[in-house]
């Protein structure tokens, strides 16, 4: 197997008599999104500042690219693009100007310079803005722009901390839709987020961070599986029999539960998409006639409300 671009293992943070971050550890594959979700004083943001380097770790391991991370290695911290939460673009300078500083910063220069800026105003959308004052721009421009600095030096891993916070709709909308074109391009994305929304659309996988812990990770559906949620379909039916179409139902080893009452059959099912087709073949031969069909997966936030006990955003 290729190496991932950012392997954790065992971080550790201490404040104090405080244990900030205990043991947390993770990977992110080249071309994955990954999510680091946890409500505020979860560990986040400890998390995040030893894996980009600004932060001393009082234990563990960190590597990105084979490159281990410390707070004095450059060559490691040349290999990550950091996005932080707070706006840090310059007001007077245009979008154009602001990215070419950057981008000088990072030791880049002359046509290639110029070019790899002409790339990222496309990627951020602000082409057509080029040239105007960032102190100009609505807030979701500002974040874009934001985002465009830390893509400058084509990173291996991109770190994205809250990158929507505060932003109208049209531009979150083209922030996750650059995201899903740089994770479709190869790059490994960390990702947290205090929208669910986002993590359910963005994310190949999830870890749920609390009290400095890694609860639990994986795809949306392992989570929901490990903690015993399941998919639910309701029938509307017109006519027939259903209580011989309820116990044929039962017998699916994909039906969890199964119960009909007022015209409705009510189900609680493994992967329903899978097992839709099947699960109407049986109602329909035991002679009931299907007027709808109704689908509720489980979602994220419901597997964060039982392994926290509190709402992403608390």
């Amino acid at each position: 197997m290729a190496q991932p671009t950012l392997d954790c293992r065992g971080l550790r943070k201490v404040f104090g008599d405080l244990v900030a971050v205990d043991d947390v550890g993770f990977h992110i594959d080249a071309g994955e999104t990954y999510g680091l979700l946890g409500p505020n004083g979860a560990g986040k943001t400890t998390s995040i500042s030893m894996i980009s380097g600004l932060l001393k770790r009082d234990g563990g391991s960190i590597t990105v690219d084979g490159e281990e991370m410390t707070t004095i290695n450059l060559a490691a911290k040349a290999l990550i693009g950091l996005v932080p939460q707070d706006i840090a673009v310059y007001p007077d300078l245009t979008a154009r100007e602001n990215l070419v500083f950057f981008g000088k910063l990072y030791g880049m220069s002359g046509k290639a310079l110029q070019s790899r800026v002409d790339e990222v105003l496309e990627i951020i959308g602000l082409a057509d803005r080029a040239g105007d004052r960032s102190d100009d721009f609505s807030g979701g421009m500002k974040r874009r722009l934001n985002i465009g600095i830390g893509l400058l030096h084509k990173p291996n891993l991109l770190i994205l901390d809250e990158p929507t916070v505060g932003v109208d709709p049209q531009s979150r909308n083209a922030i996750l839709e650059s995201v899903e074109q740089l994770s479709s391009a190869g790059m490994a994305v960390l990702y947290t987020t205090h929208y669910m929304e986002e993590a359910e659309r963005l994310c190949d996988r999830v870890g749920i961070i609390d009290h400095g812990v890694i609860k639990a990770e994986g795809t949306r559906r392992e989570l929901v599986q490990m903690v015993g949620e399941h998919d639910r379909i309701r029938l509307e039916t017109t006519s027939g029999g259903l209580q011989s179409a309820v116990a044929a139902l039962s017998e699916l080893p994909s039906v969890v539960e199964a119960g009909a009452g007022d015209g409705l059959i009510e189900l609680l099912v493994t992967e329903a998409g899978e097992h839709l087709t099947k699960i109407l073949s049986i109602v329909t031969e035991a002679g009931v006639a299907v007027a709808g069909v109704d689908i509720d997966e489980p979602n994220l936030e419901s597997v964060f409300l039982h392994l926290t006990g509190r709402a992403l955003r608390d």
